[in-house]
């Protein structure tokens, strides 16, 4: 018989649930058929929720809870997708909006698209159209209404501290229009001074550099170990594995060192939206 192969809970979200529920069965001491027996679910379809390829129905969850005594863990998940479909956000988005409400610090890394948590409301909804063309109108409104809802982080009293770096090309080549972009600009940096959070401009002629594969964003908590998110064009993946983050930390700090200092980048962020007003730079 072939070893088992224990999937890798950094990949992204069903497989941390797929890891956490084979966790608590065995600590249970139960077998697959011991802990589907009862449900309405077979065998197979429970070791693919393990595995991470299925994601857990609401009928599953409830009952995983009462037989592993998790406390209603499994069925707070499917409430949470079910929250992040209702509210706009991407399943595998779900868990990071819930974060960043109680994260202590945000570190974000920005190759392509402004973060976020710093778009107005015509970049997010230029983004939206751009990745999902197909999408129905009313989708979209829900999507761009649910990213500029999570823009109310800035007015906690509470909220966490903020770093974000930049690539200059969001700059020289920008997604909307002169107008709108200068909006765009001049909101990164309204919010950036107004919450003290801290920008970096990486410039268009750094070749090279530690993070050249794509975005990220490195959370702590007051009370939880770090996680990292990076995300791709239909997918996100959360990494909690010590060694992972640890990883992805040291390349940040690296990308912090290479980019331009924080009042040279607002700077460059000011200058650059008087430049798209005044028609001397062109989108």
């Amino acid at each position: 018989m072939p070893p088992r192969k224990d999937p890798d809970a950094s990949a992204n979200v069903p497989s941390f649930y797929g890891a956490e529920l084979r966790f608590k069965r065995e600590l249970a001491g139960l077998t697959l058929e011991q802990l589907a027996e009862g449900s309405y679910r077979g065998i197979p379809f429970l070791s693919q929720i393990e595995r991470g390829e299925r994601r857990m129905p609401l009928d599953l969850a409830r009952h995983v809870d009462e037989r592993l005594g998790t406390d209603g863990f499994f069925e707070r998940r499917c409430e949470d997708v079910r929250k992040a479909r209702q509210s706009g956000h991407a399943e595998y988005f779900a868990d990071v909006v819930e974060m960043e409400r109680h994260a202590e610090t945000i570190e974000e890394w920005a190759p392509s698209l402004v973060p976020g948590l710093l778009q107005t409301e015509a970049y997010a909804m230029a983004v939206v159209r751009a990745g999902k063309p197909w999408l129905h109108p009313e989708t979209v409104e829900k999507q761009v209404s649910a990213r500029m809802e999570r823009a109310k982080l800035w007015e906690s009293d509470d909220r966490p501290a903020f770093w974000a770096v930049l690539h200059e090309s969001l700059i020289r080549n920008p997604l909307l229009p002169p107008e709108e972009i200068a909006q765009q600009l001049e909101h990164i940096a309204h919010t950036v001074r107004s919450t003290q959070s801290v920008l970096q401009i990486l410039p268009e002629t750094t070749a090279a550099h530690s993070l050249m594969m794509g975005m990220i964003k490195v959370m702590t908590f007051p009370d939880a170990p770090p996680v990292v998110y990076t995300e791709g064009i239909h997918s996100g993946q959360l990494i909690d594995y010590p060694a992972l983050v640890k990883d992805y930390r040291r390349s940040y700090d690296l990308l912090r060192a290479a980019a331009l200092a924080p009042d040279t980048s607002l700077v460059m962020i000011d200058q650059a939206a008087k430049d798209y007003r005044n028609g001397k730079l062109r989108a």
